[in-house]
């Protein structure tokens, strides 16, 4: 070869290389760290995952090939939470899905570089994790669950459902909360058009849901709102049991609660965040910002119905909130 054409084809191949370290570059497997604060065996949250992962396949995310999920279970344990926040963001992922306002909050202290979308939470303004729901501006963005007014809502929904209440306890774990003041506002004023007093039922631990459920029934005219918060849904059960036996009626933030015997639920499908979810991943893996996302509300929120759980309470409701309900357990 003559060392023209050497020199030539030299300098061709070297200007390539960038190109191919380029191509390289984009093609490699991208990491997204999913932490879930529920447990693994919860089927509900299964179905939530699975949806998920069927969103990102169909737009083009194969696990295998260009794509690596790291999953990690918290399983409503908070230093379970931190261990893996920090585990998951020492393997710098590419992005990350945050399942739960517990979750978040350990992510947040952890990174404020790495894209966190968010799913399961109440709200992020009050939680501190993002000051515009329009344009968050640093790394969390998502999809959030509720809005102020729907402490008015609920307050309004059991009266309407249960006319005898003249006294309302919002029950809710200060450590696992939203802070109950995102709500008081709504709350406050919809207690003063329906003559209603309203009060906080703090508790801090399980063994407490009981008692503080059965204090509150000891007088009549009680009624509960259990309160948007990952201990009410680890007890739900309790929860309801106790709503049961004290005979006190309530109503709850998400329909497993109604599924499982509480009286009725008015709440977003928490289902639906998720192949949303991927959507904002799939964007952020192709160089979206997450602060440019805006973080968005649900479209629909069900009311759902247990009629067992009205008879059984003595319950009548009005035909027209009947007609109003998205679905009624028989």
């Amino acid at each position: 070869m003559k060392r023209r054409e050497f020199i030539t084809l030299l300098g061709s191949a070297t200007a390539a290389w960038p190109l191919v370290a380029r191509a390289q570059q984009s093609d490699r497997i991208k990491r997204v760290g999913v932490l879930i604060g529920f447990a693994e065996n919860d089927p509900a949250v299964q179905s939530w995952l699975a949806a998920f992962r069927g969103a990102l396949a169909k737009l083009g995310w194969t696990e295998g090939n260009n794509l690596r999920i790291e999953l990690r279970w918290a399983s409503y344990d908070s230093d379970k939470m931190k261990t893996f926040a920090k585990e998951l963001v020492d393997l710098r992922p590419d992005a990350i899905l945050s399942v739960t306002t517990p979750v978040t909050g350990a992510l947040v202290r952890e990174t404020q570089t790495i894209p966190i979308v968010i799913a399961t939470v109440a709200d992020p303004i009050s939680s501190g994790f993002v000051t515009n729901l329009g344009r968050p501006g640093g790394n969390v963005t998502g999809f959030a669950l509720y809005e102020p007014s729907m402490g008015g809502k609920w307050l309004e929904l059991l009266k309407r459902i249960a006319p005898g209440v003249t006294r309302v306890a919002l029950l809710f774990n200060p450590t696992t909360s939203v802070p109950i003041k995102f709500y008081m506002s709504s709350i406050e004023a919809a207690a003063s058009s329906f003559a209603i007093q309203a009060s906080t039922a703090p508790v801090h631990a399980k063994d407490e849901i009981e008692g503080v459920i059965a204090a509150l029934a000891g007088n009549p005219g009680a009624g509960l709102i259990v309160m948007p918060d990952l201990f009410n849904t680890i007890n739900r059960d309790l929860i309801i049991a106790a709503a049961a036996r004290y005979r006190a009626p309530a109503i709850y933030f998400f329909r497993s609660f109604a599924d499982s015997g509480g009286l009725a639920s008015y709440g977003p499908d928490f289902a639906e965040q998720y192949p949303q979810a991927a959507e904002y991943i799939d964007r952020i893996l192709k160089g979206e910002k997450p602060g440019n996302l805006p973080i968005q509300m649900p479209i629909k929120v069900p009311l759902i119905i247990n009629l067992k759980t009205t008879k059984a309470l003595g319950l009548d409701v009005p035909v027209h909130l009947l007609q109003l309900a998205d679905e009624m357990i028989e």
